[in-house]
């Protein structure tokens, strides 16, 4: 597995021009810092423990970090005292629906945490007098959540700047991506992917059926390239697309 160059990593360092990337541990956050550090920015970590029922993007987010020798900060924000998501309530099912029916917002969506978690990061930029915050948001391929639309981007910015009268910088670099696209350039910038975990159930192995798991997989087999974890279970469409995979591979390589 090709590995970071941490001598190029220093000179980055250099250069002082820096930058908050929201890393959450999953494909695309993770694209998003491999994107940030390409575009030579000197960068620290932020990830949120918000009483998430996939606690264990956590996990990943560290290892990821550490991959990249970068500074990682968590903050602890409990949004179990709000509840009503499957993801912060643990009452409420994650669903599981067929990829074509991926369309009206489900019962994952968390009110308004994009909000706070740029918030957050504003205020920590203010702080630590950080000009740049990447965030991995998309609105191709994604589960229709409100606050990952370019319209929330920018109206989100412009709040930021009036109340903290300082001119912070709002990247989304993936949001008019495919998650084809989002895996290709991934690859492009030989991100840890193998790293990643996206799945909203948190078990040690991706369900392979949630939302996330799906428009993932998705992605991977689009840009022709299997997905390199684990999973429960995979959907019919994707079992059948690696068989053809397989078969290909072994007639241009022969038996392994």
């Amino acid at each position: 597995m090709m590995q970071f160059d941490e001598g190029r990593y220093k000179e980055i360092k250099k250069n002082n021009k820096k930058a908050i990337v929201l890393l959450s541990g999953g494909l695309d956050s993770t694209t998003t810092l491999a994107y940030a550090l390409d575009r030579r920015y000197d960068v620290i970590a932020l990830s949120f423990d918000y009483g998430q029922r996939h606690k264990k993007e956590l996990e990943n987010g560290r290892k990821i970090a550490e991959y990249y020798n970068i500074d990682r900060k968590v903050f602890k924000i409990d949004l179990t005292q709000i509840g009503g998501s499957a993801l912060t309530d643990d009452n409420i099912q994650v669903p599981k629906r067929e990829l074509e029916e991926i369309v009206d917002i489900p019962s994952t969506f968390v009110p308004s945490r994009n909000m706070i978690f740029l918030s957050i990061a504003s205020s920590y930029a203010y702080v630590n007098d950080i000009d740049n915050i990447f965030i991995g948001v998309n609105a191709i391929d994604y589960s229709g959540y409100p606050d990952c639309r370019p319209e929330f981007i920018k109206s989100m910015q412009d709040s930021i700047n009036k109340a903290l009268l300082k001119n912070i910088k709002i990247h989304a670099p993936l949001i008019d991506l495919s998650k084809k696209e989002i895996v290709e350039l991934g690859m492009e910038l030989k991100a840890p992917l193998h790293l990643t975990h996206s799945c909203y159930e948190g078990r040690e192995k991706a369900c392979g059926m949630c939302d996330s798991c799906q428009l993932r997989l998705k992605g991977f087999m689009e840009a022709g390239i299997p997905d390199p974890v684990e999973y429960e279970k995979y959907p019919n469409w994707y079992e059948e697309w690696y068989e053809e995979y397989s078969d290909r591979m072994k007639k241009k390589f022969g038996e392994v």
